[in-house]
């Protein structure tokens, strides 16, 4: 048998995968068939190269096969036929080149290769697209395992793990760092406090100090850390914690070439220059000898002062203060200067520190230590014996030694401080429920040279693979069970020799720490003992051959050499305790508490408290070593501890379901897209990838439902095998295609088969349907050479017919150009002689004019320069006569001068002769002295009132500015807002005002386009014309050209229109969540107020606490007393009777009452004369305020009189004479301006004094009313046992007291505010009567006088309009009074009447009354309904939050909203303004509460937006403005609002009725979500067409209709019923258009999202249906009548997509047709189409990658958003058409049901 499938599988053109030491497979081709016994294959390269491939002799294994095109590329790679490495790395390898896909599935791995680039694939969208979705339904992608983790955990009720591993550089950071944003995105905070920030802000912090670049990675973490994020019941994230295993310490003193130190290094020595900075004294990192070994402290696109700021940031999140951030950035600078500290030998056994060395300087100061200490215990160490201890000096390379690992023991004991302040600010406040952890670990390692560190990441690795490998053992025994298969034992590799020989007893470790106990232990005694212990002895150790100091361990992934220099030393990890001792005692408080953290983890419970595992401690050697626990536990090797904590660690991973993730490094050198083949074979053989491969090879790796081998095996059944039961008919179908039963079996629900099996159905399925094409195509191909025979022929004859012709023409046409060319001959040698004559005549005259021009010109000149030199004779003469007249003035000057001067000094010596005597002296100061002291005197008094003045001004200046700033402030919000209103409304008047316009443009464009075109038509055979023809194309044209620009500039502004509409209902979006945020808010305080009623009754009236509270704060008494009045509250109970009375008590709180009341009245006291005070300095700010305005006023009068002067001076008499019209006019105007401000500043401080008077009446009243209910409480002898009924009253009392205030506070303010109105009024009308004034004067006086005129009329026309206005209402209001008059007069005589009749006496007590049926007239209807004020509540409950009338059928539709609208006419009939107001707002808030409790039911929503919209067409058709009653009836006309203008409540209600759209968009968005996916893509509408392709280990959904699934007729049947409720309910025609547009968006951008993230979906086949589908829905659009509602082209990007999947992908002329065709997709949506797409069979084709590439040069100049998915959750901005109603409001009868009979119609 075996045989005979060989025989069939390696026939001839069977493809083969052979080695290749470059590629490491290759694929060939069989030439011939393959027979048994043959030893050697024929076979052919794809490069055309044949080979013979030769057969091992011992095995004859022939190579392995190659699995069918349309498997390759598959999601998961266990759904490939041949599961076997190179089918493995092929796959892997087309998805990354080709498709550009870096995940993939590999059963329950997830394989991930890094791009090194940046994808746009980790978006918000792409979460949401992932959220809530199962794993098999997507693509691959880390979202997804997060996803699936977090589902399990939600319903399994069991903690998740998320194993992230595989070597530097593959991405495991990253992956992991996304699974933690999935997290943190999807689950959300369990409180304010933003946990899931917190989370992620860890990662910058450790990746700083935690990752380092090296060769292979430039950020490549150098320890493994496991994150578990903890969730609360409702599985939001609230905290996390980290536990970090195994730090590369050597790092910190050692890099490689072209590596780094940690980053936190560089990042501190690029801020250096920050002022914060300037004490730790860095430099550049080429200065510091631990930074600048590598000799590549830049990494290319990494600035490092950027990355400090977000490190500093993200510290400043977690909570770590700014001085510890300074602390932490000190000791991480000592370090750095530590390792510049260089030493000097003294001798071969000593060494010494050059004194004042500033390095080791700069160190101490930083750490605060002394110097003569670390100078002396870095070259000096102390032995301790027995009895005694002694100080001895080392060497030079062990002082360097000993530096170094103190540096490495700093820096670890900050890393684990800095992780425990992490978990410390992750730490969750509540009850951890769940957790999921995240493992972000090294993967196998092997290098060159293999130390301790590579020892322990390997040992890692093998418990991993241990755990990894019994997992998958498990859930294929758990499969096979479900599906009850015989269970037969596979195979697999157990690694626990391996694990055995490492940890268990006398293994290496153990061997590792014995040889570490020894005194003289070194790393060649212990490789001895190795050998002594572990060679010849386990198979999994051996010893290299030229070496006696390495060995060798056989590991899962492969043979490891690890040399033993540095691995004693590593796992001691030993530091000086002396160097130790000095950083304790250290005045800087951060370094003595790294080593107190140290000195706690020592017992052995410390580790798990705390949440981490010090792999990093070192062992400090202590000076007298004492035998003891303590002293045990502080010796524990690295390796002991690191093997304690790996327990730890896969202890937690079993108790977890485990997601793995293998990160995978595509190629060394960093290079975006290439795929190294080698490289990755490593990987894959390392990370247990192709383990899970053979695990599932050994058994049954295929599996298929029954439905789904049934629907993709169709083809190859009879139609006598199909029977109505599905698993019988896969039976019978079976056992004659397959005949070795071993090769499948059957379970419960599928069928499993054996490795190529599915492969061999394949080629029998795609044999049928080639040999099926072969016979199509032989038909079609005979008719369609027949149908091209009789083409040709027929073209032949048309064609000897035309060339006939065409020759005869020819000639005709040769003859009449000879005759023409002779006619043209001769005219054209005239033309040249006229033109010879012509030229030479021009010439002559041309010379002529030039020679006579020159000859004036010369004349011309010559005159000028003698009239030029006359007149510089005459200046000159000039000059000449000047300058002697000044020679002669200036001397006559200088003798005046000097004669004056002598006259002057006579004057001087007489005067200083009568100064010098001494009795004139005399005479001047008489008197002096007494006038010096009284002027003194005045001095002081003036600086007194000066001092008081200022004291009072400063006051006054305070307050003032105080009151001035708040009016400002308000007064500039308001403006502010009603700016923007003006604006808003404004700009939509404008924009559809231009939108008119440019239509009735077009519109004129469009009919003159028509006349020219008939005018065109009309002259177009004249070809006499034909000049006239061209201008006339020319000028259609350009009518084209022009309609064209008016059509794009009204889709312009039409689209500007819809951006502010949306961005308008966007608002009303947020401002509706955050009102329902406030009512829940609101619910929840009356909640919580309800569980503590009583006191909340107590407590919910301030007006109580100065009884209590009077007392003093601190005293305990008070406090005692409230305390003991609330007990005996709380522990009355009515019902009951009272128990007696404790006297005792009853006394203590007699006597503390009176107490308090006295207290209370001091403080009343004091509140008085307080409030005096305040009422005293307002009315000194008034009195001021009014002197401002006084001066104020002064001031613009004086600039009034001064203007009027100016005028009279500048004016010109005849215009601006005093009795002239103009200046009348403008006097007149400008003191009618004056009387009215100063009218209106009386009316103002009138009012003012008032308010304030009234303030003063009613403070005494307040203190009135309080006292009287403060007697209330003067204790009786039977005080305690009526204490609840005067309780009581109390209260009552009390809230009667606060509602009469606050209703005259509310009068007050609303005084205030119209007060300031009026002056702001004013103010702006003094402003634009200034300016209005300012511009006239700069007129000229004509333009003056027709300025001030023309303002003049324009105000008494408005003064004219308000005044007629006024009248008309005073005239309605008249009418109104006289009807009702009439009414009252008719009445009162009716009552007279009514009582003379019934006055006789002999009537009423004789004769007895019979009851008379009287008829009644029928009334003549008003279309108004009457209620009560009070029945308002009523009404709003039975009609809006009563029954639910959305499911009512028998109702007129809106009836609801006519009855509030005639309720609203009568209100406005009466001219109730608080009764119109109080119902528009109590009809507003019962709808919200409606739909905030039923906000989730489409009826409910539909049915209030349609009476909303109703309600709000009745306010525009009855508000009496013309643009709303053209389609009125007389009789509607006469029922409009006659009273209120309701325009802003018709705002309002427009802004509820966007609201309750947006609901309603949400929704519908619900219940089609589910529906959407299964009916459009997965459902096959079209039977047969999409075959079902072989799925992985995760199943996708199936893609057969079973009862649970939707189907399209489900989504049909939806729209079908969305659509009868809202007609049902009566809503506007226009507005279903838009609800149905939205509805076929959201189906389309749901689709197509999901298309573009599933690969399975991207076929032919599937965009046939996905058409099929669309035409569907086009149809139930035609079957509505909603064709032109914008709906059929959202589905446009969703149509192009389907129609991508189905156009020809190869040519040049293709792409092109692709680019002019996908004009509603994106450019990145084109590709990732073209990128997905996968062939279902074999006769279709793959996407070259070539041909991606020319669509990308194609489309690179298009503009398009790089957003991949559509945005689902978008909404179009809503409009609300005006649709008037015809039915008449006095017809509307109100059905009993509705329970409203306390209404009547009127």
């Amino acid at each position: 048998m075996q045989n005979s499938y060989s025989n069939f599988f390696y026939s001839q053109y069977a493809r083969v995968w052979i080695p290749d030491p470059e590629e490491v497979w290759k694929s060939a081709e069989l030439l011939k068939d393959y027979k048994p016994g043959d030893k050697v294959l024929q076979l052919r390269l794809e490069e055309g190269k044949d080979l013979e491939y030769c057969l091992d002799p011992k095995t004859k294994e022939l190579p392995p096969l190659r699995n069918p095109d349309i498997l390759v590329g598959e999601n998961d790679l266990t759904a490939l036929s041949y599961l076997h490495e190179p089918a493995v790395l092929h796959n892997l390898k087309v998805r990354f080149i080709d498709s550009k896909l870096i995940y993939t599935y590999c059963g329950i791995v997830l394989v991930a290769i890094n791009p090194y680039e940046q994808l746009p694939i980790y978006g918000e969208d792409i979460i949401n697209a992932y959220s809530g979705q199962n794993m098999g339904d997507m693509d691959p992608h880390i979202f997804a395992v997060a996803e699936e983790a977090y589902k399990q955990m939600a319903r399994d009720e069991r903690n998740q793990s998320i194993i992230v591993s595989g070597e530097s550089g593959a991405g495991k950071t990253v992956s992991a760092k996304y699974a933690m944003r999935y997290f943190a995105t999807v689950s959300g905070s369990a409180s304010e406090a933003n946990v899931e920030e917190k989370v992620l802000a860890s990662n910058p912090i450790m990746e700083s100090i935690g990752n380092a670049k090296t060769t292979r990675n430039d950020n490549s973490s150098r320890f493994g850390k496991y994150i578990e994020i903890g969730f609360d019941k409702r599985y939001r994230i609230i905290g996390a914690n980290m536990r970090t295993y195994l730090l590369e310490k050597s790092r910190v003193v050692f890099q490689a070439e072209e590596e780094r130190n940690y980053h936190i290094f560089y990042q501190l020595c690029a801020s250096a220059t920050l002022p914060e900075f300037k004490t730790l004294r860095l430099g550049n990192a080429n200065y510091f000898h631990y930074t600048k070994q590598g000799g590549s402290p830049v990494i290319d696109g990494v600035d490092d002062a950027k990355e400090m700021v977000n490190t500093r940031q993200a510290c400043t999140l977690l909570g770590i203060s700014d001085s510890y951030q300074m602390g932490i950035f000190r000791i991480l600078a000592g370090i750095l200067h530590l390792g510049n500290v260089e030493f000097a030998s003294r001798d071969s056994d000593s060494c010494v520190i050059p004194p004042k060395h500033e390095p080791l300087t700069i160190f101490c100061d930083l750490m605060g230590v002394e110097y003569e200490e670390m100078a002396h215990w870095l070259c000096h160490r102390k032995l301790a014996t027995a009895t005694e201890t002694y100080i001895k000096p080392i060497s030079k390379l062990h002082a360097i030694n000993a530096r170094d690992a103190l540096a490495k023991h700093i820096y670890a004991n900050l890393f684990n401080w800095i992780v425990d302040h992490v978990n410390k600010a992750l730490h969750a406040t509540v009850k951890q429920h769940s957790f999921i952890g995240v493992l972000d670990i090294y993967g196998f390692e092997t290098f060159e040279i293999n130390s301790f560190e590579q020892f322990c990441i390997n040992y890692a690795n093998e418990k991993l693979q241990q755990q990894f490998n019994m997992h998958v053992f498990k859930l294929e025994q758990e499969e096979y069970m479900k599906e009850q298969i015989p269970w037969t034992l596979i195979d697999f590799y157990d690694n626990q020799p391996c694990i055995n020989l490492i940890e268990a007893k006398m293994g290496i470790l153990d061997l590792l720490d014995e040889e570490c106990k020894m005194p003289k232990g070194s790393d060649d005694s212990w490789a001895q003992k190795l050998y002594n212990t572990h060679l010849n002895k386990c198979a999994l150790f051996e010893k290299p051959r030229m070496s006696n100091k390495a060995f060798i361990i056989k590991h899962f992934a492969d043979k490891v050499e690890y040399q033993c220099e540095g691995f004693l030393e590593k796992n001691k990890d030993t530091v000086y305790e002396e160097q130790i001792k000095v950083l304790k005692s250290s005045k800087f408080k951060l370094l003595p508490e790294l080593f107190q953290d140290e000195e706690k983890a020592i017992s052995p419970t410390s580790a798990t408290v705390s949440g981490r595992v010090p792999l990093s401690r070192t062992a400090v050697k202590p000076a007298k070593a004492r035998p003891g626990q303590a002293s045990k536990e502080h010796k524990k090797t690295v390796g002991h501890q690191f093997r304690n904590s790996l327990h730890l660690l896969m202890e937690t991973l079993n108790a977890t379901t485990p997601h793995y993730v293998r990160c995978i490094k595509p190629n060394d050198f960093k290079f975006p897209f290439t795929f190294d083949e080698k490289r990755a074979v490593q990987q894959l053989r390392a990370c247990g990838v192709l383990e899970t491969i053979r695990i599932s090879a050994a058994g049954f790796p295929s599996r298929w439902t029954y439905q789904e081998f049934f629907s993709r095996y169709r083809v190859l059944m009879k139609q006598r095998d199909v029977l109505g039961d599905r698993k019988q008919t896969c039976k019978n179908v079976l056992e004659k295609l397959i005949l070795d039963k071993d090769k499948y079996q059957f379970g419960k629900t599928k069928i499993f088969f054996r490795a190529g099996q599915v492969a061999y159905l394949e080629k029998i399925r795609a044999d049928k349907l080639r040999a099926a094409c072969i016979r199509i195509q032989k038909t079609i191909r005979g008719w369609l050479m027949r149908k091209k025979y009789v083409r040709m022929r027929k073209a032949a004859i048309t064609i000897q017919r035309y060339v006939r012709g065409y020759q005869a023409r020819c000639y005709a046409n040769f003859l009449r150009r000879t005759q023409a060319a002779i006619t043209i001959q001769k005219f054209q040698r005239m033309y040249v002689v006229r033109k010879r004559y012509q030229c030479m005549r021009a010439a002559t005259i041309a010379l002529q004019a030039l020679l006579r021009g020159y000859m004036a010109r010369n004349k011309y000149q010559m005159m000028l320069r003698e009239h030029k030199s006359i007149i510089i004779q005459k200046h000159l003469r000039g000059w000449l006569a000047r300058v002697c007249y000044h020679r002669t003035l200036k001397a006559i000057v200088y003798l005046q001068c000097c004669y004056r001067r002598m006259m002057a000094k006579r004057e001087l010596k007489k005067l200083k002769i009568e100064a010098r005597s001494v009795e004139r002296y005399k005479k001047l100061h008489i008197g002096l002295e007494n006038k010096i002291m009284q002027l003194q005197r005045k001095i002081d008094e003036q600086n007194k009132e000066y001092k008081s003045l200022m004291e009072k001004l400063s006051n006054l200046e305070i307050t003032y500015s105080t009151e001035t700033e708040k009016l400002r402030s308000d007064v500039e919000r308001l403006r502010m807002s009603e700016e923007e209103a003006k604006n808003a409304t404004n700009r939509v008047l404008s924009l559809q005002e231009e939108i008119a316009k440019l239509r009735k443009e077009l519109h004129q464009t469009q009919s003159e386009k028509k006349t020219i075109e008939e005018w065109a038509d009309k002259y177009k055979h004249e070809t006499e014309q034909a000049s006239m023809q061209s201008q006339m194309d020319e000028k259609i044209y350009r009518g084209l050209v022009s309609t064209q620009k008016l059509v794009e500039e009204t889709k312009q502004l039409e689209l500007d229109l819809n951006d502010e509409r949306l961005r308008y209902q966007n608002l009303l979006n947020e401002f509706s969540r955050l009102e329902e945020r406030y009512d829940d808010l609101k619910d929840e305080m009356n909640l919580m107020v309800v569980k503590s009623s009583n006191i909340s009754v107590f407590l919910s009236f301030p007006s109580l606490f100065p009884i209590f509270t009077h007392c003093s704060a601190s005293s305990w008494c008070g406090r005692g007393i409230l305390l003991d009045f609330l007990l005996f509250f709380l522990k009355q109970e009515p019902s009951e009777k009272k128990a007696p009375l404790d006297m005792s008590l009853f006394l203590k709180l007699q006597k503390r009452v009176t107490e308090l009341e006295q207290e209370k009245q001091s403080l009343q006291d004091e509140l008085d004369r307080k409030e005096e005070q305040a009422l005293r300095a307002k009315a000194k700010y008034e009195s001021l305020k009014r002197q401002e305005l006084e001066s104020e006023n002064k001031k613009l009068k004086n600039e009034l009189n001064e203007l009027q002067k100016a005028l009279t001076e500048t004016r010109s008499p005849e215009v601006t004479a005093p009795g002239a019209p103009a200046y009348r006019v403008l006097l007149d105007q400008l003191t009618s301006v004056s009387e009215e401000l100063e009218v209106r500043k009386e009316e103002v401080l009138i009012l003012r004094s008032q308010l304030v008077s009234q303030k003063e009446a009613i403070q005494p009243k307040v203190n009135k009313l309080v006292d009287q209910q403060l007697k209330l409480y003067t204790p009786s002898e039977n005080w305690g046992c009526d204490f609840l009924s005067v309780f009581t009253q109390l209260l009552l009392n009390f809230r009667l007291l606060e509602s009469q205030l606050q209703s005259q506070k509310k009068s007050h303010e609303n005084e205030l505010e119209s007060l300031r109105g009026e002056i702001q009024s004013l103010k702006e009308e003094n402003n634009r009567q200034q300016q209005l004034l300012a511009q006239n004067l700069q007129l000229p006086p004509e333009a003056r006088i027709e300025a001030s005129l023309q303002h003049e009329i324009t105000r008494l026309t408005n003064e004219n309009l308000d005044l007629m206005e006024q009248l008309e209402k005073q005239d309605k209001t008249v009418r109104k009074l006289k009807k009702q008059l009439k009414v009252f007069a008719k009445k009162i005589g009716e009552l007279e009447v009514g009582q003379m009749e019934n006055i006789s006496p002999g009537q009423i007590i004789d004769e007895p009354i019979r009851p008379v049926n009287i008829p009644r007239k029928e009334k003549d209807f008003q279309g108004m309904l009457e209620y009560k004020k009070e029945d308002e509540q009523k009404l709003v409950k039975n009609l809006i939050l009563g029954k639910q009338l959305s499911h009512s059928v028998n109702l007129i539709p809106g009836l609801p909203a006519y009855i509030l609208f005639m309720c609203v006419r009568h209100a406005d009939y009466l001219n109730d303004d608080q009764k119109v107001r109080s119902l528009l707002t109590s009809t507003i808030n019962g709808i919200k509460k409606v739909l905030k409790k039923r906000g989730d039911d489409f009826e409910t929503v539909s049915f209030w937006l349609s009476n909303t919209c109703r309600f709000l067409h009745c306010l525009k058709q009855y508000s009496g403005e013309e643009g709303f009653m053209k389609h009125n009836t007389p009789r509607q006309n006469e029922h409009c609002l006659t009273n209120f203008d309701l325009a802003e409540y018709r705002q309002v209600l427009s802004d509820l009725a966007i609201q309750i759209y947006q609901q309603l968009v949400r929704v519908l968005e619900n219940i089609l979500q589910p529906m959407i996916v299964s009916g459009m893509l997965e459902h096959e509408t079209i039977q047969g067409v999409s075959g079902v392709k072989p799925t992985g280990l995760r199943k996708r959904t199936s893609s057969i209709a079973d009862e649970g699934t939707y189907t399209l007729d489900s989504i049909i049947r939806q729209l079908n019923s969305f659509h009868s409720v809202m007609c049902q309910h009566g809503m506007d025609p226009e507005l279903i258009k838009q609800v149905v547009k939205q509805m076929f968006y959201i189906i389309g951008a749901v689709t197509l999202n999901n298309l573009l993230l599933r690969k399975d979906m991207c076929s032919w086949s599937k965009g046939m249906q996905i058409r099929y589908n669309v035409s569907q829905l086009e149809e139930w659009l035609r079957d509505k009548n909603l064709m032109n509602s914008g709906a059929k082209e959202t589905l446009e990007p969703l149509i192009q997509a389907a129609q991508l999947l189905q156009v020809k992908k190869k040519t040049d002329e293709d792409a092109e047709a692709i680019c002019s065709m996908c004009n509603a997709l994106t450019t990145a949506q084109i590709v990732k189409v073209l990128n997905l797409y996968t062939p279902v069979n074999e006769f279709e084709e793959r996407v070259l990658v070539s041909f991606i590439r020319t669509i990308q040069m194609r489309l690179r100049d298009r503009k398009d958003s790089p957003q991949l998915l559509m945005d689902a959750k978008h909404i179009f901005p809503v409009t609300f058409p005006f649709n008037p109603s015809s039915l008449a409001l006095e017809t509307i009868q109100i059905p009993a049901s509705l329970g409203l009979g306390f209404i009547s119609r009127v």
